[in-house]
């Protein structure tokens, strides 16, 4: 097992390196400059502009930068913000929680409505709740997270005021208690939450049912049967259990369309988390936040993966004896 770990971590570095290189030559080749913008609305002259690329190291061919860039991230400096004038670090440790905290909850509410509707309708497959099920995994599956997002705001927030429709936290919470603070949170972080979490769940319904309905064909459900087990035991104990190697897999292969989607999350619901500090740096060519935070996100997804890989060698006897 730990020299499996070990072959899959190597893999996943590599592919880490591969991803921040592309990426790095990606945004220095795209149209614009950071110079421009970190004028505003003054127009430079010249030379003040040529001033802030030698500033930034800018003005050096790109082989060099990456070279550069390269050096300075082996040895965990990420470099400065152009927009915030902070270490790239200090700004993206800042952002993270926000976004663990959102992609936790995401992820429990993609993961409980793919259980939940995945298994009834592969209780009773061909009936009109499993059709209905399907009809419905499919509109959420198909749903943009942007329109679900703002439709979210428009019901919950404007037509019926029951939810807050952006940021984290109130304005004053800071003055609240602890609980009242910790309510203020959770009402923030419901439309947001399911947004994500039920545009993913649409895929997981739909593998949940395919691979819990190919479990109860088995002889040993049967059996089961057979032998007087309950319903409920034989579906949630016996063929749960032998449906979640691939469950597994298709949980770590939704991580990266789960961060996607949280990116998306965090722009509509003026969330502070790392996809805002994605977006508002591609918009601004904030080379150094750009990098860090796509290196996040790549480290998520593969760590995700690497879970995955040892959840399945465990759950399932025959992967971990190969």
């Amino acid at each position: 097992m730990i020299r499996f770990v070990l072959r899959r971590l190597a893999a996943s570095l590599l592919l880490l390196y591969l991803v921040l290189t592309a990426t790095f030559f990606l945004v220095h080749l795209a149209p614009g400059s950071p110079s421009m913008l970190l004028a505003g609305d003054q127009r430079l002259p010249v030379e003040q502009q040529e001033n802030l690329k030698r500033i930034y190291g800018l003005d050096r061919p790109l082989p060099v930068q990456y070279a550069r860039w390269l050096s300075a991230t082996a040895l965990g400096d990420w470099g400065t913000s152009f927009t915030y004038q902070r270490p790239v670090t200090s700004v993206v440790l800042d952002a993270v929680p926000a976004t663990l905290l959102l992609a936790f909850a995401a992820l429990l509410v993609e993961q409980a409505v793919g259980l939940v509707f995945g298994i009834m309708a592969a209780r009773r497959p061909g009936s009109a709740a499993d059709h209905l099920i399907r009809v419905i995994s499919l509109l959420l599956f198909s749903q943009p997270a942007f329109w679900l997002a703002l439709m979210a705001i428009l019901l919950f927030s404007l037509v019926w005021p029951i939810l807050p429709a952006s940021h984290m936290y109130s304005v004053g919470a800071e003055d609240l208690g602890r609980g009242a603070r910790f309510l203020d949170l959770l009402r923030h972080l419901v439309l947001p939450a399911l947004v994500i979490g039920l545009t993913q769940a649409g895929s997981v319904i739909r593998y949940v049912r395919a691979s819990v309905l190919d479990v109860l064909g088995q002889e040993y459900i049967r059996a089961a049967r057979a032998k007087g087990i309950s319903e409920r035991r034989v579906v949630w104990v016996h063929a749960l259990r032998n449906a979640l190697p691939p469950l597994i897999q298709v949980m770590a292969l939704s991580m990266g369309s789960l961060l996607s989607g949280i990116l998306i999350a965090e722009v509509v619901f003026s969330w502070p988390g790392i996809g805002r500090l994605t977006f508002e740096a591609i918009l601004s060519r904030d080379y150094p936040m750009v990098l860090a935070t796509t290196a996040f996100g790549a480290v998520m997804t593969l760590l995700a993966n690497l879970m995955a890989d040892v959840l399945h060698a465990l759950a399932d006897p025959r992967v971990r004896h190969a």
